[in-house]
């Protein structure tokens, strides 16, 4: 295993698996959420149940998958379905998960204004040392208009101000990691008299991912993260982001990873492929939810790129908007050797029915990226 160098904290013992960058990482998306990534009306939605999270995270434990990661959410996006209107808090389910894996990297999504960052720090060592180093965390400065109200929290409008919390909540939760004395904090926004952070992570600071597409959040990515998470819909328009946002981490004396969001159909034959795919995303898509989804992004967000959301409506549903991997196995392993080829470091898969889905991908897809030498 090599150490990744993004992170200056991270021991060469480290067992995180997101630290071994000498190959493609995989992982899944939002399993925690009821509906998962697709938006769907289909009875075999995935229930995010947490007997079904412990069966999908063994299966990928065992297959060599590096990591899961989940969306943090309160309210879901209403329709039919209410889509992700069920969700399993991510602190808990990461420590949960944890516990019955081995080897399997979990990360626990925590929203900056909703979460203190001392708790946090503490909660994230502790199931560090649970797990013998697996954890991970993904921090979001929020986006999320109706959720803040939910909260009673208000969502700032201007970008600067969401990540000027968020950074300020970071470097307390980094120094509670690394520092060994009692310390007070004077900050813009938090005020702390005489706290130290212990116990701390096992091997070091855990592995940071951050989605970003303003310009702020990929200053902050760019500055604190381990990995950037950005969308990929034109792979030529990837391929030059994705070099750009390297670019701009090696500037900062730093070397972050670009991840991405996939969506899996795989069958036997292309045309079963396609039929399941028009079946879900469209016949049966929840359109109700994929509108208010639309409307919040457009609202509050800029991680997808507003000049091609209105391109992207169909695909929403099919995989919130994440890179289609449809057909054959070769087929799908094909599409993630073009991400590979497109500069990514690693993409999450999502399905519509991730624990069902998976074996089968598992069985005949990854052997051929290992035969291709990307696994």
């Amino acid at each position: 295993m090599t150490v990744d160098a993004t992170n200056p904290l991270a021991d060469a013992r480290s067992p995180n698996p997101m630290f071994a960058r000498n190959r493609f990482l995989l992982g899944t998306f939002a399993s925690n959420c009821s509906g998962g990534m697709t938006i769907t009306k289909v009875p075999e939605r995935w229930d995010a149940s947490f007997a079904n999270n412990i069966r999908l995270a063994k299966l990928l434990d065992e297959a060599g998958i590096e990591f899961m990661l989940p969306i943090a959410r309160w309210i879901g996006y209403g329709g039919e379905t209410d889509f992700q209107g069920s969700v399993l808090e991510t602190i808990t389910w990461a420590s949960g998960l944890l516990a019955n894996t081995k080897d399997l990297a979990v990360f626990a999504t925590v929203h900056t204004a909703a979460n203190n960052p001392v708790v946090v720090a503490k909660q994230l060592a502790t199931i560090d040392q649970m797990s013998g180093g697996r954890v991970g965390l993904n921090i979001v400065a929020g986006w999320n208009g109706p959720e803040y109200e939910a909260l009673g929290l208000t969502l700032p409008d201007d970008h600067e101000t969401r990540y000027g919390y968020a950074q300020e909540w970071f470097d307390i939760v980094r120094k509670l990691w690394t520092a060994n004395a009692h310390f007070d904090w004077a900050g813009q926004h938090f005020t702390l008299k005489g706290v130290k952070g212990e116990p701390k992570p096992v091997h070091g600071q855990p592995p940071i991912i951050n989605a970003a597409g303003s310009p702020q959040g990929r200053d902050f990515a760019t500055r604190n993260a381990n990995f950037l998470f950005t969308p990929a819909i034109d792979l030529e328009r990837s391929k030059e982001e994705v070099a750009e946002l390297k670019a701009q981490a090696a500037g900062k004396g730093r070397d972050v990873g670009v991840l991405t969001f996939a969506h899996v159909v795989c069958r036997p034959t292309e045309a079963e492929a396609k039929a399941y795919l028009q079946r879900t995303g469209q016949d049966e898509a929840d359109w109700v939810a994929v509108d208010r989804l639309m409307e919040l992004q457009f609202a509050h967000a800029q991680s997808f790129p507003h000049d091609l959301l209105k391109l992207i409506r169909d695909r929403m549903a099919a995989g919130h908007g994440g890179f289609p991997l449809v057909g054959t196995p070769e087929q799908v392993a094909d599409g993630i050797l073009q991400l590979v080829a497109a500069g990514f470091d690693g993409t999450t898969l999502s399905f519509v029915d991730y624990a069902e889905e998976f074996p089968y991908f598992r069985d005949t897809v990854l052997p051929i990226l290992k035969e291709k030498g990307v696994r």
